[in-house]
């Protein structure tokens, strides 16, 4: 994502590269795609990540909840 970013600013000051507003449009979408995502899979394995740090494994987090 920052190369891609590094690429653009770069070469924008070349003027047979322009940035009309579908192109913009289509990068702010894949930027929002991108975070979205990430909250996604943050939500859905938080469980093994909170292992991760906490050091437990994350079926014995289940099996502690069913005593």
């Amino acid at each position: 994502m920052l190369v891609l970013a590094s690429h653009l600013i770069s070469g924008l000051a070349s003027p047979e590269l322009y940035l009309d507003p579908g192109s913009g449009s289509m990068l702010l979408q894949l930027l929002l795609a991108a975070i979205l995502g990430v909250g996604v899979v943050l939500r859905t394995q938080w469980a093994r990540i909170k292992s991760l740090f906490k050091g437990k494994d994350s079926s014995e987090d289940d099996t502690d909840d069913e005593e």
